[in-house]
C-alpha cells in the first residue's frame, strides 16, 4: 500500500511536471489510491523530495507504464533507471503486452521514447464534463452490480474492449476489492444490456468500463445511462471525467453531446515484450 508520504510526493511531482510542461499526466489515481502493495511503483528521492517516479498499471495480461521526472533532474538517467527496475517486475508477473502512456504534447516523453524500441499504438482523449442541460433518463434502470453479474460483465468487457475472457475475468477480480468504486448494471425491461463504473477520489469522479451490448447500441440507452451517472455525481461537486479512444467516433460524439469536453490527448506506444524480458 502506498503511504501518505508516497502519495504526497507523487502529487507534488505531478504538479511540478504539469505546470512546467503544460500537460496533464494520466496517473490513474483511482488505481494508485487502491494499491494493496508498492511492487508496481518505483521511486527516486533526493533530500526527502521525490524527483522521479514510474508506475505500472495491470489490466489483465496488459501492463501500462507511466512516469515523470522533476524538470531540473531530467537527462540524468533517472527514468531509464526506473524503467530497468520495472522491466524485472514485468517479467516476473508475466505480462504479455506493454504499453507506454505519454501526454500527446510531452516533448520530454517523446524524446525518451524516440530512442527506444516502441511503436505508436493508439490515442485517447481525456474528457471533463462541463455544465449542460441533461435530458430525462426514462426507459432504463441502473442498479448496483452483484457477484451474480460477473459472467455478464466479463463477457461484455471481452466484447467491447477486445479482451480475452481470461483477461476480462482477471481484470474483474482485480477491481472487485476497490472500496471507492461503484459498479452498475444498465437494465431495460429488467434485462441487463450494459454496464458502467464510477470511482470517486477526492475532487473527481472517474467513469470507466462503460459498454452496451452490440445489439442494443444506437437506441439511446448508452446516452441515458451516462446522463444518469452525471446527474448522480453532480451533488458531489467533483470534476466528472472519462477517457475515450480518439478513433471511437461514435463514443466521442455521444460524450460531446452530453457535455464532455476534450482535455489532454494521451498517446500509447507498444513495447515488444521480448525486448522487455530479455
Amino acid at each position: 500500500m502506498l503511504t501518505a508520504n508516497h502519495i504526497e510526493g507523487i502529487q507534488h511531482l505531478q504538479q511540478q511536471c504539469e505546470q512546467y510542461d503544460k500537460i496533464e499526466l494520466k496517473l490513474n489515481w483511482e488505481m494508485l489510491r487502491e494499491r494493496k502493495n508498492d511492487t508496481m511503483d518505483f521511486f527516486i528521492w533526493k533530500d526527502h523530495e521525490l524527483i522521479a517516479y514510474l508506475a505500472l498499471y495491470g489490466f489483465g495480461s496488459t501492463v501500462e507504464v507511466c512516469g515523470m521526472v522533476k524538470p531540473e533532474e531530467r537527462r540524468n538517467g533517472h527514468f531509464t533507471n526506473l524503467w530497468q527496475q520495472a522491466q524485472r517486475v514485468i517479467e516476473d508477473k508475466e505480462f504479455k503486452k506493454v504499453l507506454f502512456n505519454a501526454p500527446g504534447t510531452s516533448e520530454s516523453a517523446k524524446g525518451w521514447m524516440a530512442i527506444r524500441p516502441c511503436n505508436y499504438s493508439f490515442s485517447e482523449f481525456h474528457m471533463h464534463w462541463h455544465h449542460k442541460e441533461l435530458s430525462k433518463t426514462e426507459g432504463i434502470v441502473l442498479r448496483e452490480s452483484t457477484l451474480e453479474d460477473k459472467a455478464f460483465e466479463t463477457a461484455l468487457d471481452a466484447e467491447a474492449f477486445s479482451f480475452s475472457l481470461e483477461d476480462a475475468e482477471s481484470y474483474y477480480n482485480e477491481r472487485l476489492p476497490r472500496e471507492k468504486e461503484c459498479r452498475y448494471i444498465i437494465e431495460v425491461d429488467e434485462k441487463p444490456i450494459g454496464k458502467i463504473r464510477v470511482m470517486r477520489n477526492l475532487d473527481e469522479s472517474y467513469i470507466s468500463g462503460f459498454a452496451v451490448l452490440s445489439e442494443c447500441r444506437g437506441q439511446g440507452y448508452g446516452g441515458k445511462a451516462l446522463q444518469w451517472i452525471v446527474k448522480q455525481e453532480l451533488p458531489t461537486g467533483n470534476i466528472i471525467k472519462l477517457d475515450v479512444e480518439t478513433k471511437n467516433d461514435n463514443a466521442l460524439k455521444l460524450y460531446e453531446r452530453i457535455g464532455f469536453v476534450q482535455q489532454e490527448r494521451q498517446d500509447y506506444y507498444d513495447v515488444p515484450v521480448a525486448l522487455v524480458t530479455n
